[in-house]
């Protein structure tokens, strides 16, 4: 199947100038567009519709909506007992929204097996905006006072879109994905986009969304286009989410 001409976007376009999801690649799978900006209305925008950014240092900025999507639905992570063990043993403690700039960071270094990184600075200073506006979350998995993992992403409505999520101790990532999914389903949230498929999040519990299904859902969940609200303000320690 031959694809159709790659829609160029300008900085100076409205933000809803993407043209409509069904029109993505097929190969790669869900390049929707390319070019514009990362102004907080674009961003949000594209998260609500079903797109989110996705390029390399020196690419210019790639929008993209894959179709399946991967997606988690709130109560389906995936806690294998090794890592219930684990956790109740560790001596982890979790904060929120405290070091979001040391999480994204942490997020762009440097990974076994890759070269480079997709969270350039240019996408940093966008997400720390949306910070700042109180859209964008962090989750901090502590161990005494080292930072030994964490997640950030977007809150819009009852949709939290997991952006990337790091580890520097063992389960450091599961347990912020842990934490958060614990969180999302206490706040009855709809789904947990988790963007691009990968074989670790399957373990988890994420699965294949059509993404027809997924935008209808998103249509629904970011509604009402509120900020989450949710967050502890106090750090707890693990085991406290192993309870509920």
């Amino acid at each position: 199947m031959t694809n159709p001409p790659l829609t160029w976007l300008e900085p100076n376009d409205p933000p809803d100038a993407f043209p409509p999801v069904e029109t993505a690649f097929v190969e790669p799978d869900g390049l929707l567009a390319a070019g514009g900006d990362l102004s907080p209305q674009r961003l949000l925008y594209a998260y609500r519709n079903g797109i989110f950014p996705w390029y390399d240092e020196g690419q210019p900025i790639l929008w993209w909506s894959p179709d399946p999507r991967c997606v988690m639905l709130p109560g389906k992570f995936h806690a294998s007992r090794r890592l219930l063990r684990a956790l109740r043993n560790a001596t982890f403690e979790v904060t929120f929204n405290t070091a979001f700039d040391r999480v994204i960071r942490a997020c762009a270094g440097d990974r076994p097996g890759q070269r480079g990184t997709w969270i350039t600075a240019e996408m940093r200073h966008a997400y720390r905006e949306l910070h700042r506006s109180g859209w964008a979350h962090s989750i901090e998995i502590w161990d005494e006072d080292r930072l030994a993992g964490g997640l950030y992403g977007i809150g819009i409505g009852k949709a939290f879109f997991g952006e990337s999520m790091f580890s520097r101790s063992s389960n450091g990532s599961k347990a912020a994905m842990l934490v958060l999914t614990r969180l999302l389903r206490e706040q009855q949230f709809d789904i947990l986009d988790c963007q691009v498929v990968s074989p670790h999040l399957l373990t988890l519990g994420a699965g294949l969304m059509p993404r027809r299904t997924f935008t209808d859902l998103l249509e629904s969940a970011c509604a009402d286009a509120e900020q989450c609200r949710f967050w502890p303000t106090r750090k707890l320690p693990i085991g406290h989410f192993l309870s509920f």
